[in-house]
Parts: C-alpha cells; sequence; structure tokens
C-alpha cells in the first residue's frame, strides 16, 4: 500500500456528541468479558472494582448509571485487532486487559492526585479507603496480566511484554507529572511545553498505543502493521490529553463531573497554561503574576482561564489536538490496514477531540 503523503492536509471533521457506533460496538462485545474477568477477583477488591466500573454502588448495590467511562481505549482495541484481520477474540482479549489497566491507573491516580470525585460520584479511595483502593487497583492490574497470560496465545508472552512496556511508560508519565506539580510557574525551573509533551506522550499515549497495537501482536500480525497502530495510538494520545487539559480548565461540571477551573483550582500544570505562559503577550505575563501568589481562589481562577485564553493558550492546544490527530491519521494510512477499520479510527479520533465528557 503507498504511504499517503504528509503534506496533504487531512480534515478532522466535527462530529455530533452522540459516540460513533464503534463505541457503542465495543461495549457490547467487551462488556460481558469484562465483568467475567472482574468475577474472577477477591470478593473485596471485586466489589471496588465494580464500583470502579460505574457497574454497582459502594454498598455492593447495582448502579443505575452506564458502563462509568467513555470506553474508548476498548475500543481502540478492537478496532486494531480488525485493521489487522486478527480474530474478534483477540480484540476482545487485548480490550479487556486494557480497560482493567485504565481502571488500575485511575484507582491510583486518583489517591496520589487526592481526587475525591470521579464520573459524579465519590472516588474508590473515598468510597472504601485509600488501603483498599491500593489493593483494588493491584488486583486489577494482575487480573489484567493474567487475562493476556491465559489467552491461549503462542504470542500471548509478547502481548504480556507489550502491556507491562506501556506501564513502564505510564508510571514514567505519571512520575514527572507529579514532580511538575513541584517545580515553579516562571523561571530556570519551570516546565517547559516540550518537556509536558513528552509527559503527555508517556502518560496518556502509552496507553492508547498499546490499545491499537495489543489485539495485532496477540495475533501475530506483521511488525510494520503492529509498530503503524501503535504510532497511530501514540498521536492520539497526544491529542487525548490535550483535550482533557481543556476540560480541566473550561468543562462543564454537570457533564465532566469536576468543579469548574479544577485545574487552576488545583494549580496543575497543564498545556493550555504553559503555552499562554510561554506566548510572550501581556496576558501571558499577567498570568504569571497571578499564578505566583499563591493558589488561586474562584474568582482568580475565572480570571487565570480568561488571561490564558487571551494568550493563545486555549486556541493553540486545540489546533494542537486536530494536528495530532491528522498525524494519527497519516500512520494509519501508510500502512496495510483494513479500510473499515480506519475509517471507524477517523470517526473514533474525531469525537475523541470533540468530546465533551
Amino acid at each position: 500500500m503507498t504511504s499517503v503523503s504528509t503534506s496533504v492536509p487531512i480534515s478532522v471533521p466535527t462530529l455530533p456528541h452522540a459516540p460513533p457506533p464503534a463505541l457503542l460496538r465495543s461495549t457490547d462485545a467487551v462488556g460481558p468479558a469484562l465483568r467475567a474477568a472482574v468475577a474472577r477477583l477477591h470478593p473485596w477488591p471485586q466489589q471496588m472494582a465494580a464500583y470502579a466500573f460505574g457497574w454497582c454502588e459502594a454498598d455492593g448495590t447495582p448502579s443505575a448509571g452506564g458502563s462509568g467511562g467513555k470506553g474508548v481505549r476498548q475500543a481502540l482495541a478492537m478496532l486494531g485487532a480488525e485493521a489487522v484481520g486478527a480474530p474478534a477474540s483477540d480484540g476482545i482479549t487485548a480490550a479487556v486487559a486494557v480497560e482493567l489497566v485504565h481502571a488500575f491507573s485511575l484507582v491510583h491516580d486518583d489517591i496520589m492526585d487526592g481526587d475525591e470525585r470521579r464520573r459524579h460520584r465519590e472516588s474508590v479511595w473515598k468510597a472504601f479507603g485509600t488501603g483498599p483502593a491500593v489493593l483494588a487497583g493491584d488486583a486489577l492490574y494482575a487480573l489484567a496480566v493474567g487475562t493476556l497470560a491465559g489467552a491461549g496465545s503462542t504470542h500471548g508472552a509478547a502481548a504480556v511484554r507489550e502491556l507491562s512496556g506501556a506501564l513502564g511508560e505510564l508510571v514514567h508519565g505519571q512520575a514527572d507529572d507529579l514532580l511538575f506539580e513541584t517545580r515553579p510557574w516562571t523561571g530556570p525551573e519551570a516546565v517547559r511545553t516540550a518537556e509536558y509533551r513528552d509527559m503527555a506522550v508517556r502518560k496518556t499515549g502509552s496507553l492508547l498505543s498499546c490499545a491499537l497495537s495489543l489485539g495485532p501482536v496477540l495475533a501475530g500480525a506483521a511488525p510494520g502493521r503492529t509498530e503503524a497502530l501503535a504510532e497511530a495510538g501514540r498521536q492520539l494520545g497526544t491529542a487525548f490529553q490535550a483535550v482533557d487539559d481543556l476540560l480541566g480548565i473550561w468543562g462543564d461540571p454537570g457533564i465532566t463531573g469536576k468543579p469548574v477551573h479544577s485545574d487552576l483550582l488545583r494549580g496543575k500544570k497543564t498545556l493550555p497554561v504553559l503555552t499562554a505562559l510561554a506566548s510572550g503577550t501581556e496576558a501571558g505575563h499577567r498570568l504569571a503574576g497571578l499564578l505566583g501568589g499563591g493558589p488561586l481562589r474562584a474568582a482568580e481562577a475565572a480570571g487565570a482561564a480568561r488571561l490564558v485564553e487571551e494568550a493563545g493558550g486555549r486556541e493553540a492546544v486545540l489546533a494542537e489536538a486536530h494536528r495530532a490527530v491528522a498525524a494519527a491519521r497519516r500512520c494509519l494510512e501508510s500502512a496495510p490496514l483494513a479500510p473499515g477499520a480506519v475509517t471507524e479510527l477517523g470517526e473514533l479520533s474525531a469525537f475523541l477531540v470533540e468530546r465533551r465528557l
């Protein structure tokens, strides 16, 4: 297959907020297998895991809500497998493993960040306690590895290595993200935008890369096809983190489940803020002065958000998300992949950028 020239502009369509078919299809396919996997856990971490996935309340009663997540990673895993013609079972196994690792990372992230709310209700550590939440996260990760190892594939060991490598990168990115919080907003020790992008590729891109490539690895697909999918996932991770950063400042609390301007109130270093500080604009200079005064109150956070926007941070980061999605599309079009899966990955990527959740 001929590679697509990088000079050809690739448009990113604006989709309605309704999820694309791949998300719904993957939920139907993966949901039963994911529940069956969680059912193998000890009853206590099993209950906490079910709560983390949104299947039940803290007391164990069934939840009236949905699955408790966007399901992007499981959809990527299914489409990655379909893109190389892998059996559906490989896509489902990969999706279950990735969803378990993602849930594990969120449970532990909430502990590290001190976040008391996730998806409109108490986070796992807040509902069950810190120690039990750590245990639940550990159980989820162990279950992910066991899911791959027990898949019966001759390529199971390679799949476990792929997942473990992604987790190592995720931990590297998370460590950098936590260390960024200890560094000043300005001056020689300030976090630079290039450092932040490297962190985002590891923290977010690693798991999206694994999601797209894990099914093909499990099926023994040719390295060129697997590598194209993995790189597309890394690019999508850049876009995903960029949109998360925008939602962390301007997202609707009724949809995100977090307070308005939540990242600014926490003093979290995100790409829109770092871009604004590096803009050299008057608004950027005023923003630096405001942030340098210590933790922001609600009114100050609102003012900081306006300055970030005036300095071009919001527009620049949204443009970066679109560029990353276009780069992911070029990766997909550079390898001999199933056209239908590539089309669905394009729809899912556009939804990722335009999402409100």
